[in-house]
């Protein structure tokens, strides 16, 4: 403002030096509208650089986190192996002299321009992540997903403790290995910790290290460590986590020993999964007052089941009204009767009870859970007929009633079932008594079946036409049968990796191809005539 005025004192009459003259001697109404549109002008001109100056100190990251990244992208190549489940290579779009903050998977503090938030996962990163990483110089980092890379069996660095303030850290599927640090203990602001791997990864967590994590972390409400080795650490440890916990998921993870005596402390938690671990003893009989629970997976081991008494289990169903997921394994229910199940929440979307003991006549009527998308009571001993009202829960995905050797399935129901159930993928009905159903029928199986087990079913007769056309099963596939007449098989504009297994009958052929998904089908130990069609393949 100062050069506007300058200006106008040598350019414009002195009308403040001689207060007796007119104030609008020396204007013209032309001069007056240009001295009005000139302090528009330099108003808006200083208000637009004051804005690009603002904008330009809030929204660039600093260059010292701007070079870290470059700096840490440098460090890893891009594989399209190192990234399994999602594929998305976001440090491709990180480029020198642009602004970080816009960067893919970048977050920003728009006043400090600090990085707070780095979102990798499935970034398809591979290599070792060292110690010296320029990662760790990221100091006001909130959140750091780095799941789903292979970060090639690295130990994960004391240095993740330097965070301080880390609310979420999500490792999952990154391929690391050795021992939990202990430093993690130390990220006291963490609300979300996910360590999860696979088998193969081989991380620990030592007793210590689990003590002091629980012990600090007092405002986590999600814990995943699901198949890191927990093996020396006691299930009564568990007792220690913070009681706001909403998510605490221990899948495989070699704990041993028996449940902890009680969990009514974790009144807020929504998932609670311990399975495939070897706990023994009884299940915990407060746990009907987990009355939030969504999601519960329990199982023991296969040579010691843990205990569920059946007031127990009706107490459960009665309580857990928000229960959507219910996976039990190697737990003794022998003293359940199946019909219980009937009181399970009318919303359930899941429920798996595997090699539990389960007992008695299969429930008369199913149709309540009409949101049912997975059913798994394999290995039970259920006997009587499957009901026809099965064919109502038409948002059923998978069906598993194999190895029930007393249960059967009458024409009828079968067929309601497979013309009602459209959204099918997954059907394995085998040591399930079928001697009354056509094979006809099966031309009317969801043409979206991926994998089909009829095993020991006792099916008799002629096998029917076979159309899988439209799928992503791939061809051509040479057959080596000879007299192949009765059977035709259409696997047009198809793409994946086929199994047939037809062992014991009169079809029997077996191929592979190397693709991206499966297609399984399973008759073996069946009364079934002819040989499949020479032209199966076209």
């Amino acid at each position: 403002m100062q050069i506007f005025i300058s200006h106008l004192s040598s350019n414009t009459p002195n009308i403040l030096s001689n207060p007796a003259r007119p104030a609008n001697m020396g204007f013209s109404p032309l001069s007056l509208s240009q001295f009005l549109s000139s302090i528009l002008f330099l108003f808006h001109f200083h208000t637009t650089i004051s804005s690009s100056n603002y904008s330009s100190s809030s929204h660039f990251c600093a260059p010292d986190q701007s070079l870290s990244l470059l700096q840490f992208k440098e460090s890893f190549s891009i594989s399209s192996s190192a990234s399994g489940r999602c594929q998305h290579p976001k440090t491709e779009s990180w480029k020198e002299g642009t602004d970080c903050c816009l960067w893919d998977g970048v977050s920003c503090d728009l006043k400090t321009g600090h990085v707070t938030a780095l979102d990798l996962s499935c970034s398809m990163l591979y290599g070792t992540l060292h110690p010296n990483s320029t990662l760790f110089s990221l100091h006001h980092l909130q959140k750091l997903d780095l799941s789903d890379n292979d970060f090639n069996s690295s130990h994960i660095s004391s240095r993740f403790g330097q965070f301080s303030n880390l609310t979420h850290l999500n490792l999952n599927y990154s391929v690391f290995a050795g021992q939990v640090p202990s430093e993690i203990s130390h990220l006291s602001k963490l609300v979300s910790l996910d360590l999860s791997g696979d088998l193969n990864d081989y991380l620990s967590l030592e007793p210590i290290s689990f003590d002091k994590l629980v012990r600090n972390l007092t405002q986590l409400r999600e814990l995943d460590l699901s198949s890191v080795d927990m093996s020396l650490v006691t299930p009564n440890s568990l007792m220690n986590l913070s009681s706001s916990l909403s998510s605490l998921i221990l899948r495989s993870c070699g704990l041993q020993g028996e449940f902890p005596s009680s969990m009514r402390k974790f009144k807020h938690l929504q998932q609670l999964d311990l399975a495939d671990n070897n706990l023994t003893g009884p299940i915990p009989y407060d746990l009907e007052q987990l009355t939030e629970l969504v999601s519960l997976a329990l199982s023991g081991n296969e040579n010691d089941y843990p205990s569920l008494e059946p007031i127990s289990f009706d107490k459960y169903v009665q309580n857990l009204t928000q229960l959507r997921e219910l996976y039990l394994k190697w737990v003794d229910m022998s003293l359940v009767v199946p019909n219980s199940l009937m009181n399970l929440s009318s919303s359930l979307s899941s429920l798996t009870v595997y090699s539990c003991g389960l007992q008695g006549k299969f429930p008369s009527s199913v149709r309540k859970f009409k949101h049912l998308q997975l059913l798994d009571l394999r290995f039970s001993n259920l006997t009587g007929s499957i009901p026809d009202d099965l064919g109502q829960l038409t948002e059923l995905v998978s069906i598993d009633l194999s190895f029930n050797d007393y249960l059967s399935v009458e024409p009828s129901s079968f067929d309601k079932i497979i013309q009602n159930l459209t959204k099918l993928r997954n059907l394995r009905l085998g040591s399930v008594n079928m001697s009354l159903v056509t094979p006809n029928s099966l031309a009317n199986l969801s043409s979206s079946l991926s994998a089909l087990g009829l095993w020991e079913c006792r099916l008799k007769g002629k096998f029917p036409v076979l159309n899988l056309s439209n799928n992503l099963l791939e061809g051509p596939y040479p057959v080596e049968t000879s007299s192949t007449r009765s059977m035709q098989a259409h696997l047009k504009e198809t793409w994946t990796y086929v199994d047939f297994q037809c062992q014991k009958n009169a079809i029997v052929t077996r191929h592979h191809h190397r693709s991206r998904q499966t297609f399984t089908m399973e008759m073996i130990q069946n009364s079934l005539e002819k040989d499949l069609d020479g032209k199966l393949w076209q």
